[in-house]
């Protein structure tokens, strides 16, 4: 039974929070009874998610119990909402990668197709510490709100794609699912227009089509949308998207899809740090981004829709995720 207090306690214990969905629950639940056994472990803790907890509850079961580790087995949705309620215990949280996206796993370039390997991670690995980045809105009826999340935050386009795109026919055909959100978005040109500051200094007025902070800079199909994101530096990146037209898409198309082949040799990364500016797109680091919105605007959290924001605070605490990672680099 699913957090059901186990009597085998010869060993340390670790908790599974697993979305039902898009986990294979059988072939886990065998992995996980063979790493307890290899590594002499007592019996592990199982939390679902449910159409009414995207993993918040499920992890405040599974903290409840004193694990040494916590296992997010789902998309990018469970492991944020596991990271947001595990952060503050020092816990240490291992990924088993399932869903589309996978962002942060991709990012620390972790196996994302090999589950026992996963697993035995979450047992035996090592520990990393990275950044995880809060989120603190205002919505229209003046309520304050506090979020967190681990590889970005959009506002604009990225957000009105997450809160729009038919999950049904994301889950079928992945980020293709979002080509006629963009396409419709091209054509109308809409932007959203605000004022903002980083670091506390400033105010700036801006009108743009999206704005992306980020705590890691790669995305599916190795798109480098923030070439200087280091998960662990302490820092938000931060990425405004000024396109003129489809012309000016086309550009920033094209810009995306060479950084991600320039950074895997040396000559790459020499050339894309020489490469003239785009001013469709706009990058500022800071470890505070502050925006007051003119018209509230939809705001997702790695990649999950929040709801609409009138006013934005997004900071970040630097290496306060414990992570289970492999001892030796995959």
């Amino acid at each position: 039974m699913d957090g059901d207090t186990k009597l085998d306690r010869s060993g340390p214990i670790a908790a599974v929070v697993y979305n039902p969905v898009n986990v294979p629950v059988p072939a886990l639940r065998a992995a996980v009874a063979a790493a307890e056994r290899e590594h002499g472990w007592g019996s592990s803790h199982w939390f679902e998610t449910g159409r009414d907890d995207g993993g918040s509850a499920a992890t405040r079961k599974a903290i409840a119990v004193s694990p040494a580790v916590v296992l997010a087995a789902g998309g990018d949705g469970t492991v944020r909402a596991v990271a947001e309620e595990l952060h503050p215990t020092g816990i240490p949280l291992a990924l088993l990668p399932s869903g589309t996206g996978n962002l942060l796993a991709r990012n620390l370039h972790l196996t994302l197709d090999d589950l026992p390997r996963a697993v035995d991670t979450a047992f035996a690995g090592t520990e990393r510490a990275v950044d995880i980045a809060l989120a603190e809105y205002r919505t229209p009826d003046g309520a304050h709100h506090h979020r967190a999340f681990v590889v970005m935050a959009g506002i604009g386009l990225d957000a009105h794609m997450a809160a729009n795109t038919n999950s049904a026919l994301k889950k079928r055909i992945g980020w293709a699912a979002y080509a006629d959100p963009i396409a419709r978005s091209v054509l109308s040109g809409k932007r959203i227009h605000f004022r903002y500051r980083v670091d506390g200094g400033r105010t700036h007025a801006l009108s743009a089509h999206t704005v992306i902070v980020g705590n890691c800079g790669t995305l599916t199909a190795n798109i480098l949308l923030l070439p200087d994101a280091i998960v662990d530096d302490g820092l938000l990146d931060v990425v405004v998207f000024r396109p003129r037209g489809a012309i000016g898409w086309a550009g920033i198309g094209s810009r995306l899809a060479t950084n991600g082949l320039f950074t895997r040799s040396r000559t790459g990364r020499w050339l894309m740090g020489r490469a003239p500016e785009l001013k469709a797109l706009n990058y500022v680091q800071a470890s505070r981004f502050e925006a007051l919105f003119d018209v509230p605007q939809d705001l997702e959290l790695d990649g999950d829709p929040v709801g609409r924001a009138s006013a934005v605070r997004l900071t970040v605490l630097h290496r306060g995720l414990t992570l289970r990672v492999p001892r030796t680099p995959v």
